[in-house]
């Protein structure tokens, strides 16, 4: 459970940084660094046998007794600071073998000492270098033949301990123990003084989140910093506003559906009940019933138009863009409205050009919305007032108006005129078609507006032209 917070877990990841770095350190640093202090050292030994070994040379075929070449071997092992010692070389049925001459350390007897490199030495013709056990410890040792006549005729071997070189290692091995054993705890506190802050930032974001999803769209998400998690609460600060103001609109719209709702409900259940009089002469029964008719039509139309609006806003709707001639759009709406404009004692006056105008849209939606364009020319406007339909393209763009000749929308309706549910003071309607039209417009990349002054309302609904074809 403690490794799921994210405090614990930047923490250990500062230790385990740390550990890793002390164990490279120990297991692959410190083993190079001796070894290379090793090799440094017999290179040193070879240096000296190289340098102090001229007078051993020169000894050979001399008369000098044994007393006199001890001296020698060990005037060279006081200048070169190391164990000395002298070897002869003989060739026998056995084979080339060496044996011990002179010891700056022992007269004649070795018996710690095997002193391979000497008869590596003498079989090579050339220095060698190597290491070997003794009662001292490991030593490092350095053979070079010594020739007389053009032959390997002695060998001397310079000897060091090498403890000094693991002595050092081993020194350095626990300075860093000690500063990793430091770094470790230092890597811990850094990690979690680091990393509560982050995990307070994250559990204020949590918190605010928890109180979102619960439903309280009050809560805010402080940003404090330009950081990824300053990103993060910036970004969930604004989807709370628009949380809060889709859950507004959805309280407004339900409020709004029930009250348009109930009121046509409320009137069919008054008129059910009238009508279950049997008293009612004919004439009252017959407009009873059309009011009932009418009722059942605006409950339609209002159920019909709650549907295509919820699928709208859900993004269910399903278009079927495809070039399409918006000139004969409008002729086929037009037409279907010659009852309605006949009762209305009013004129629709299609302009279209004579050339054919061609969007790339849905054609059953672009007559959808002309036909709310119509209705609602005819319904905010006193009976008589002509309508004008139009078609033009400009600039890559096709349009389609709908202009009337009543009064006009008051300037404070104009902003809001989109709006689901929104009607004017005096107008009649449900107030969803233009939401309706708005939608769909902006669904097919188009766009709808409104102008509006006194005797003159147009509404335009402009659309992407048909892309030029090759």
């Amino acid at each position: 459970m403690i490794l799921r917070s994210i405090s614990a877990r930047l923490a250990l990841g500062f230790l385990v940084v740390a550990l890793v770095a002390v164990g490279v350190i120990t297991l692959y640093v410190l083993p190079s660094l001796q070894e290379r202090l090793q090799e440094q050292k017999l290179e040193s030994l070879k240096t000296a046998a190289r340098t102090y070994s001229r007078p051993l040379r020169e000894a050979i075929g001399s008369n000098l007794d044994e007393k006199a070449i001890d001296s020698e071997v060990r005037a060279a092992a006081d200048r070169a600071n190391a164990r000395v010692t002298l070897l002869g070389v003989t060739r026998g049925t056995e084979g080339l073998t060496t044996y011990v001459i002179s010891d700056s350390a022992e007269e004649v007897d070795i018996s710690d000492l095997s002193l391979a490199v000497a008869l590596e030495a003498a079989k090579a013709g050339r220095a060698v270098t190597g290491t070997e056990a003794s009662d001292e410890g490991r030593l490092g040792q350095a053979a070079r033949p010594l020739r007389y006549n053009r032959r390997v005729a002695r060998v001397v071997v310079f000897s060091s301990p090498l403890s000094d070189v693991n002595e050092t290692v081993d020194l350095i091995r626990q300075r860093i123990l000690v500063a990793g054993g430091l770094a470790v705890v230092v890597a811990l506190l850094v990690g979690l003084l680091v990393s509560r802050p982050l995990s307070l930032r994250i559990r204020r974001l949590e918190r605010g989140a928890r109180r979102v999803t619960a439903g309280d769209f009050s809560a805010r998400f402080p940003v404090g910093s330009r950081d990824e998690l300053g990103q993060l609460a910036r970004t969930l600060d604004e989807m709370q506003r628009q949380l809060a103001q889709l859950d507004q609109a959805r309280k407004r719209f339900i409020a709004t559906a029930s009250h348009e709702l109930r009121t046509p409900i409320f009137s069919l259940s008054g008129f059910v009940e009238l009508l279950l009089d049997e008293d009612l002469d004919e004439d009252t029964r017959r407009t009873f019933l059309v009011q009932v008719r009418d009722q059942v039509a605006r409950l339609r139309t209002l159920t019909t138009e709650l549907l295509d609006l919820s699928r709208l806003e859900a993004g269910s709707l399903e278009l079927r863009p495809e070039p399409t001639d918006v000139g004969m759009i409008a002729r086929a709406v037009a037409s279907e409205f010659l009852p309605a404009l006949t009762s209305h004692g009013s004129h629709l006056e299609l302009r279209l050009p004579p050339t054919t105008v061609e969007a790339v849209c849905d054609p059953e939606r672009v007559a959808q919305v002309l036909r709310i364009l119509i209705d609602n020319a005819l319904v905010h406007t006193p009976p008589g007032t002509d309508v004008v339909v139009g078609a033009s393209r400009d600039d890559g763009r096709v349009a389609l108006a709908v202009r009337d000749s009543g009064p006009g929308i008051r300037h404070a309706d104009v902003a809001r005129i989109f709006e689901p549910f929104y009607t004017s003071g005096d107008a009649q309607g449900s107030g969803l078609g233009l939401a309706i039209a708005h939608e769909l417009a902006e669904r097919m990349d188009g766009r709808l507006t409104v102008e509006s002054q006194p005797g003159r309302t147009t509404f335009s609904f402009e659309l992407p032209a048909r892309p030029p074809s090759g």
